[in-house]
């Protein structure tokens, strides 16, 4: 039996991943305010990747703190355009404007987790998948943003690979997991070890 973690996102996503896994699990989300993190990690000229490894960690570590000789498992996702970071959307607006960015380009999907004990990260890990978004209508992507329900747009950015967003796509390069938000074969050959 693997050893039970703290997942320290309110993702259901991510709970689900771990869960569909038979990866013991709670959760205790670690309410950092990204933004800010983000904010100034841009201003060091830091990549999108490193931006997603820092808030891992900084998520892990926060809640490893107080909670001693546990796993805490910390993720971040983010989406690279050219360089550029993008964050989830804050409301629909914001999710149409980064679909009419996305569309007809090739972006990268990068999923960052790191495994924290006692405030210090032990391991982590970083995968990216690799989309390429079909070009579409301006009324194309209003139609599909409003079949999408606001949970779930907030779920999982502004494509749900395992249903609807699947179509958003001409090729996807990756695993299904990371796009989602949890390279979880990574993490599950670092459980087996320890």
């Amino acid at each position: 039996m693997l050893n039970k973690i703290i997942l320290a996102s309110k993702s259901r996503v991510r709970k689900n991943i771990l869960d569909n896994n038979n990866i013991p699990n709670k959760v205790k989300a670690s309410n950092i305010d990204e933004d800010i993190v983000k904010e100034s990690l841009i201003k060091e000229k830091a990549t999108p990747e490193i931006i997603s490894k820092n808030l891992a960690e900084l998520k892990a570590n926060k809640i490893s703190l107080n909670e001693l000789d546990q796993l805490v498992l910390g993720a971040d996702s983010v989406i690279d355009l050219e360089g550029e970071l993008i964050s989830k959307p804050e409301n629909r607006e914001e999710a149409l404007y980064i679909l009419k960015k996305l569309n007809g380009k090739i972006h990268y999907l990068i999923s960052s987790v790191c495994i924290s004990k006692n405030g210090e990260m032990i391991w982590n890990h970083t995968d990216k998948a690799i989309l390429t978004m079909k070009k579409f209508s301006d009324e194309d992507l209003i139609k599909y943003l409003s079949k999408i329900s606001d949970e779930a747009l907030y779920a999982y950015n502004v494509y749900q690979i395992e249903g609807e967003g699947k179509k958003l796509f001409s090729k996807i390069e990756g695993n299904e997991n990371t796009i989602m938000g949890l390279p979880i074969e990574k993490i599950k050959e670092y459980l087996s070890k320890i």
